[in-house]
Order: C-alpha cells, then structure tokens, then sequence
C-alpha cells in the first residue's frame, strides 16, 4: 500500500516507520503523502488507540527533507510545498489518539518538525535535533519556527535556527525539547510502555486533554473555554460514568471509547 513508509499494529499501538534508509529517511512528496495517508488511517480505524512515529535503521529519525526537489522552484511554489507539509502536521499534532515521536538518530530540518508536531518525543541516546535550513538559504517551513519556540524557548529557539548547530540527546532533554533518552535498542519498548499505560485510559478524556493542551498556542480560541467544554462534555460519556464508578466501588474501570 505504500512506498516510503511502513506501517503495524500492535495492541492497539499504530507504529509508522518512515522507509527510506538509504535517504537516511529524508522526506519527500511522496513520505508527505504518505504519512497523511496513515494518519487518516489513524483516526478512522477504531482498532487504533495511539501512535508511534520513528525511521527506519539506527542512523536517522529523519534527516530533513529531499533538497534536490526544492532546487529551482518559485516563490509560490515553495509556498505550497510549506502548505502540504503544515497540513500534514497539523494532522499530527491535532490527532486525537496520542503520537509519540520514537526518534532514532538525526532529526534535522523537516525531521525535528516530524517529531515536534507529535504529542511529545522520546529519543536514543545517539539523536540529534536541529532546524539547519540557514544553511540553504532557507528557514523552516512545517511549523519549526514555531512549534521549536513553544518547546524551548524564543532564546535558544532562534539561537538553533540561526546558527543552524545540532544538539545532542542530552541537551534536547535538558532543553525540554524530549521527555526521555533511552538507550537505541530500548527506544520503541519505552515509548509502548508509556501508550500502553494511556490506552487503559478513557480515549474520549485522552483526546480531550490533547485538544485542551494544543489550545493554548491556538490564540483565536479560548484554551480556558475549551477544557471548560471538554470538561463538561465528559459528564454525557458511558466512560465518565463508568470511571467514577469504577472508583467508588474500588475496581478497576473498563473503559469503552463511548
């Protein structure tokens, strides 16, 4: 079914592994179109509870995308490669099944966005992150000037992006860009661990507390309006009642999505 990218489901975890090693993953249009492929996948399969994005091999997550495709394009063509790419993202970063960024090596340029439009990052100890598009003249264009100041900081955002210098696993941890640095044959089992704890949770609270969280950097809405609602709107699912009773009567709830 596709190209570029595999994809398994395992215990209700999607793992979408971009394929193209000898590229040391480097995305182009058709991973793009791919990976907006899978998450539509995502949210409509029902057998999918949360999502694990990585790289295929040991050296790269994604080391940025396929330079010999921007060489020669307009200004409103690159306009539209910017738009493709932030659509895509967006339907990451807005999922409302939870995807964690599984980042294996160098995350560089349209590969650190990959892993900053997930929910949150878990990284091996030998990653790299950086935004080096100064290097080609350009800047990044899948929501890295914004999603890299939301993480880090304005000041060690812009420092990365106009120097165009890599960190480390370490530092990224340091600078809050990663929850965890684990060691490369550990890094998939880390972050099932962690899904598999979210997937005993109620899916519609999950999903509401992602939408609550991503509200904040949406300023034409009211984040404050928007858990007041989610908040509310949990009090008409079968998984609040079945929750709070599960609580009451000190068991263990069965939720149901529902």
């Amino acid at each position: 079914m596709y190209t570029s990218i595999l994809t398994a489901t395992e215990n209700n975890i999607c793992t979408i592994t971009i394929n193209r090693p000898d590229k040391l993953n480097a995305i182009n249009s058709t991973v793009m179109e791919e990976l907006g492929k899978a998450m539509d996948e995502v949210y409509n399969d029902a057998e999918i509870h949360a999502v694990i994005i990585t790289g295929s091999g040991a050296k790269a997550f994604v080391a940025g995308a396929d330079i010999s495709a921007f060489h020669g394009l307009s200004v409103e063509e690159g306009k539209q490669i910017a738009k493709f790419g932030l659509d895509v993202y967006f339907k990451i970063e807005n999922s409302p099944k939870p995807v964690v960024a599984a980042v294996n090596g160098f995350a560089l340029g349209g590969g650190c966005e990959l892993a900053m439009a997930c929910h949150f990052r878990i990284a091996s100890d030998n990653a790299k992150f950086g935004q080096p598009e100064v290097n080609l003249g350009l800047i990044p264009g899948y929501g890295g000037t914004q999603r890299l100041v939301q993480l880090v900081g304005k000041g060690r955002a812009i420092e990365l992006m106009i120097t165009g210098n890599m960190i480390d696993a370490n530092t990224a941890l340091q600078y809050g860009l990663v929850n965890y640095v684990v060691p490369q044959d550990e890094l998939l089992n880390k972050a099932k661990s962690i899904l598999d704890i979210v997937n005993t949770k109620a899916p519609l609270a999950v999903a509401k507390c992602i939408e609550a969280a991503n509200a904040v950097y949406n300023e034409s809405i009211n984040g404050y309006d928007v858990e007041m609602n989610g908040f509310g709107n949990c009090f008409g699912t079968e998984d609040m009642k079945e929750g709070t009773a599960a609580f009451l009567e000190k068991r263990k709830a069965s939720f149901k999505g529902r």
